[in-house]
């Protein structure tokens, strides 16, 4: 009976021991779970260390940072780049109503979480405190600088005025702007209408003028056709009068041939049969020849 008993308790004593440790191990992970001796940054993250939910002035990087439990703890501020989209309406130089919308890209300046957190809070209330309000101002004041045709025609000034406006502002709180962009305006329907019809009229215009171009270019070619025609007839006049004068200046003996028979006949058409009765003088013959007779009797 003494041994069993003894045994029994020797065999009781490790299992307690386990136990304990057990329940130690268990409530030493509790007690880190809860309270967290550090932290971790994430990437595109700065850390800020609050002491009882004062920001003290070190800004913690990305990765692992030991903090004092239930006494800090520390909030994560992103640092990445952001997008912001904001509606405005505004009135232009000439009281023209537009509604704009404008898309903003935008990151924290890591090196200011410090400030930024100290002055506008967690990272939620920078687009509706500080953002928000500043496009909207922007966009009003610069938009009264120019006319409703304007917005339009100037469009990159005006986007550019818009964005240096807006970065000046939003750098006051540590708010950097990557991108800028006026994604839309958009006018009242009469204005819309006006526009359409100033575009129609130019457009009609500048066909117009089109036209009176191709028409003065089509009657300089006539008129240069003309000149060409008065040119080639004049030159064809010249060569004719050329042609004349050597067809006249071109007496060949055949032609001299063909005068002097014409002639012999002429003459004896004319010529009675009788020889002339004048005395004292020579008598003046025809030098007719037997084939010359016989062609002027034919020819009668």
């Amino acid at each position: 009976m003494r041994f069993n008993s003894m045994s029994t308790g020797a065999s009781g004593r490790p299992g307690v021991s386990l136990v304990k440790w057990l329940v130690i191990a268990v409530v030493a992970i509790v007690a880190i779970v809860i309270l967290l001796p550090f932290a971790v940054v994430p990437n595109g993250h700065r850390g800020i260390r609050l002491t009882f939910g004062s920001a003290s002035d070190e800004v913690l990087a990305e990765g692992l940072h030991w903090r004092t439990p239930l006494m800090q703890t520390v909030y994560k501020m992103p640092v990445l780049i952001e997008r912001s989209e904001t509606d405005s309406e505004a009135a232009s130089r000439d009281l023209q109503r537009v509604r704009t919308q404008v898309v903003l890209n935008f990151h924290v300046d890591p090196a200011q979480v410090v400030r930024v957190y100290r002055t506008i809070g967690a990272f939620e209330n920078i687009e509706p405190r500080i953002i928000d309000p500043t496009v909207q101002e922007a966009m009003k004041a610069v938009t009264a600088l120019f006319t409703a045709e304007e917005l339009v025609t100037k469009r990159p000034e005006v986007s550019d005025r818009i964005r240096l406006s807006v970065a000046n502002r939003l750098k006051r709180h540590g708010v950097v702007v990557d991108e800028f962009a006026i994604t839309n305006f958009k006018f009242s329907e009469s204005f819309d209408t006006a526009i359409e019809a100033k575009t129609v009229a130019e457009q009609q215009k500048l066909k117009a003028e089109r036209d009176l171009a191709r028409i003065q270019v089509e009657a300089e070619q006539r008129v240069a056709e003309a000149r060409g025609m008065s040119e080639s007839q004049k030159l064809n006049a010249e060569a004719q009068a050329v042609a004349l004068q050597a067809q006249r200046a071109a007496v060949t003996p055949e032609l001299i041939e063909l005068r002097r028979v014409e002639a012999q006949l002429e003459a004896i058409k004319r010529w009675d049969g009788h020889l002339p009765t004048v005395t004292g003088g020579p008598t003046p013959l025809l030098n007719l020849d037997a084939e010359s007779l016989q062609r002027a009797r034919a020819a009668q």
